[in-house]
């Protein structure tokens, strides 16, 4: 029987017992060809996935073919891929030792808390954080991940990164293997595509900081207004205002940041995939795109989607 590139793979670097089984589908879903050699390495010229496997490291054109593989399903599925940052961006964390005497109320008991807190505020003993989930964050993964494939790129670490997803993402639906933290990226202090298996012309990337990104992927990004739940990170960028956990507040579900952003996505998807382009669909290029769709917004300005305070 012929084995399927992704059993392959595996079988070179990992002993299937010890393989998270969703890793193992969502790999097995990217490498739909059969009987194809594999061109695996160790060489300074391969891309190490460290986020699907610790072990796992691709030759640069292996790494391009699967790219390659995987843009073409989903552009068949009428699908782009979507980036996207965790913290200020979809959630915010604070180290239990900064939270300031204004905010001990939020250590009460769940059932003691605001309404608007017992289902967003969580208390995470591994990365001894408190984190609160952006208002909207749970409509706007369920609707974007109709048009796009979601993964998660932050600056924080893997450990990190993982117990955020579980919050966000307490089934699995959405991000699936697809997260990516610092330990994987391959540079220093900045974020990358070459690490995401899709191509650039259909990627769509959401997060608070244009700085953090290298030069070549800032025409995928749009920027979002961050997202200050706690006092230690207003204090951290120097917001000269009160936090919403010090106001007892937060920002207005239905036309906050998030909100608006998916209005934004979806247009982008829309115009992508609009049947009166004659060109194919491999041949479209969604930067081109989110350019217009700047234009329309802000008149040139960079997109930075804001928020409402609801109180």
């Amino acid at each position: 029987m012929s084995t399927t590139i992704a059993e392959e793979l595996f079988a070179s670097f990992v002993d299937f017992e010890q393989v998270e089984e969703d890793q193992y589908i969502d790999l097995k879903r990217i490498c739909r060809n059969k009987r194809r050699k594999l061109e695996v390495s160790k060489s300074s010229s391969s891309l190490e996935l460290r986020y699907i496997h610790k072990n796992l490291s691709l030759a640069k054109n292996e790494m391009d073919r699967l790219r390659d593989e995987n843009s073409k399903k989903l552009l068949r599925d009428r699908k782009l891929s979507l980036v996207l940052d965790l913290d200020h961006t979809l959630l915010n964390s604070a180290g239990f030792s900064v939270i300031t005497g204004e905010e001990e109320y939020l250590n009460c008991e769940r059932d003691v808390l605001p309404e608007y807190l017992k289902s967003s505020l969580f208390r995470v003993d591994l990365t001894k954080t408190l984190t609160k989930l952006r208002p909207y964050v749970n409509t706007f993964l369920k609707e974007a991940s109709k048009l796009y494939e979601l993964h998660i790129y932050t600056m924080g670490d893997f450990l990190y990164a993982l117990e955020m997803a579980k919050l966000l993402d307490p089934e699995n639906i959405y991000f699936n293997s697809r997260i990516v933290s610092r330990d994987d990226s391959t540079r220093m202090f900045e974020k990358s595509l070459d690490v995401v298996l899709g191509k650039e012309n259909a990627i769509v990337i959401l997060d608070d900081s244009e700085l953090v990104w290298c030069k070549e992927h800032k025409e995928n990004l749009i920027v979002i207004e961050r997202y200050h739940f706690f006092a230690n990170s207003c204090k951290q960028f120097g917001v000269d205002h009160k936090s919403h956990s010090q106001l007892k507040s937060d920002e207005n579900e239905s036309k906050g940041a998030l909100a608006n952003s998916l209005k934004i996505l979806q247009q982008i998807h829309t115009l992508f995939f609009d049947l009166g382009q004659k060109d194919s669909l491999e041949d479209r290029d969604l930067r081109k795109v989110l350019k217009s769709v700047q234009k329309e917004v802000v008149k040139g300005c960079k997109v930075v989607f804001s928020d409402e305070i609801s109180d």
